[in-house]
């Protein structure tokens, strides 16, 4: 973010955060134990067999309202399903702070910041999770 690193991990789980409008905290908190114990990471045979907390994987955070765009109407994005900033960045916090109860590294962009994010994506493999 302007040219500075705020937040990189090693191995682990980029996870683009997007909040809808109806969203709750029990949602942020459900989608963290959800996220923390899914089993995701290949065993030596390539089935998904251990999650983020059995291999003490790393998260990186990164608020993305974009997610909840709609492009059904029209040739431009509407967000209409997407929270206002306020909610937004309460759950986006809280689901920071739960991830970071569970013992795993996160770290975190700023919330509401241009920022260019890298990743190297392993299989592919990329999950829509929703609580």
């Amino acid at each position: 973010m302007d040219g500075k690193t705020v937040g990189e991990i090693e191995s682990g789980l980029v996870i683009l955060l997007g909040v809808k409008q109806d969203d709750t905290e029990k949602d942020a908190e459900n989608l963290v134990k959800k996220i923390a114990n899914l089993r995701i990471f290949p065993s030596d045979k390539g089935h998904f067999e251990t999650s983020l907390i059995d291999e003490k994987k790393e998260v990186l955070v990164v608020s993305q309202f974009t997610l909840y765009g709609s492009t059904k109407k029209g040739r431009r994005p509407d967000f209409v399903a997407a929270a206002k900033p306020d909610l937004a960045e309460k759950l986006y916090d809280l689901f920071v702070k739960k991830m970071r109860e569970t013992g795993l590294k996160t770290e975190t962009g700023e919330f509401g910041a241009m920022m260019d994010v890298q990743l190297t994506n392993t299989g592919p493999v990329t999950f829509m999770i929703e609580s």
